[in-house]
């Protein structure tokens, strides 16, 4: 696993417009070199953000949008097209504006879905899924993603991953049903720590005071199990994309803003 490295930005539409360029930058870099790119796309105030920034940037049409695959951390367990489900949301903020290829679009099952209520089946489903997507070059049961985003709630849960709920615990499964999440709706699907361990970069975003002293718990040695955040890790970078206020718990003499 990957030290945590952190880059301080001024606020949160600046933390956004910076992270879509950097990504922008990551997925062009890796089709270059192996003619596609994976993503892992997170929901949430922050990562909307950055797909909003990353539809209206001049420089979007440097991605082969037609050769990404793209795969969620996490869903909301509701039917297709609730405006609460992040693949919606997504969509929204990104996928309806550029030509990406249906069948490199993987949203996780709805609850109306072929698998109905059943959570369990559902995620199980997502993991076949992403095994089949796997190739040799990735010595596991999902790919090797280029980028895999999270964002960092207050209690310092990642994806759908809440602290001391059975999901953070899960060793062997890639894709989880979770049950009685804290956070509205309750019923969920996951990746797990295994799963989002395998991505080359973990990049993990919080801005806002209110992600203060989630980020500094995180970041100061707390356990995966009482702050899944600080288990969030890549194989070969795990970025830490903070604003300011997000920051404003951390030492300043370690973690320099990045921009005034």
């Amino acid at each position: 696993m990957s030290a945590p490295q952190l880059v301080v930005h001024r606020d949160k539409e600046l933390m956004a417009q910076a992270a879509a360029a950097r990504l922008i930058t990551k997925v062009v870099d890796a089709q270059a070199a192996r003619g596609r790119a994976s993503v892992v796309l997170t929901g949430g105030r922050n990562g909307n953000a950055l797909l909003a920034a990353l539809g209206s940037s001049p420089a979007r049409d440097a991605v082969d949008w037609r050769r990404l695959d793209l795969w969620w951390g996490d869903e909301r367990f509701l039917p297709e097209g609730d405006p609460e489900r992040n693949a919606t949301q997504a969509r929204e903020a990104l996928l309806d504006r550029v030509p990406v290829d249906p069948a490199r679009v993987h949203p996780m099952p709805a609850s109306d879905g072929p698998y109905g209520s059943d959570v369990e089946a559902a995620a199980a489903a997502y993991a076949a899924a992403l095994a089949a997507a796997a190739g040799p070059e990735d010595h596991g049961p999902v790919p090797g993603f280029d980028v895999l985003m999270l964002g960092v709630g207050p209690d310092t849960h990642v994806a759908s991953l809440f602290p001391e709920l059975p999901a953070v615990r899960e060793a062997e499964r890639t894709v989880v049903g979770v049950h009685g999440a804290p956070k509205p709706p309750p019923t969920r699907i996951t990746l797990t720590l295994p799963a989002i361990r395998a991505a080359r970069e973990v990049w993990l975003l919080a801005a806002g005071e209110d992600k203060a002293n989630a980020v500094a718990i995180a970041l100061s040695g707390a356990g995966e199990i009482q702050a899944p955040a600080a288990g969030a890790s890549g194989r070969s970078r795990t970025l830490w994309l903070l604003d300011a206020p997000a920051a404003s718990q951390l030492p300043r003499d370690l973690y320099p803003p990045a921009s005034p």
